[in-house]
């Protein structure tokens, strides 16, 4: 599935909906799932929802043993190479803020 066109609310729904059909595909209740992961049944629903906190559906992977997918989420980022030799050898904390990115379309978000 293509999320360049999505916005960040249909991207959170659409997640949400994976994490249900996760919890049930591992048969487990909202009840059950949120033991499991140490969270209240209100933080399963609202993550079923895509309304939840990072720290809730990091819990619930943890939960239904699907961390690795983070790794495909979210791919570990190297620092590039004249990024290295500009810090030279210090470790970079914060943008630069000259690049800047164009959003033709501002009701589409830059992902």
């Amino acid at each position: 599935m293509e999320f360049s066109s999505f916005t960040p609310h249909a991207i959170a729904t659409e997640l949400g909906e994976r994490i249900k059909l996760a919890r049930l595909n591992a048969d487990l209740t909202q009840k059950e799932l949120a033991v499991k992961a140490g969270i209240s049944i209100k933080a399963v629903t609202n993550s079923e929802k895509g309304k939840s906190t990072l720290e809730s559906i990091i819990a619930i992977l943890v939960a239904l043993e699907m961390t690795e997918q983070l790794n495909s989420f979210i791919p570990k980022q190297e620092v590039s190479p004249v990024q290295l030799a500009k810090l030279q050898g210090k470790e970079r904390k914060r943008a630069t803020g000259t690049h800047k990115a164009t959003n033709k379309n501002k009701d589409v978000p830059l992902w």
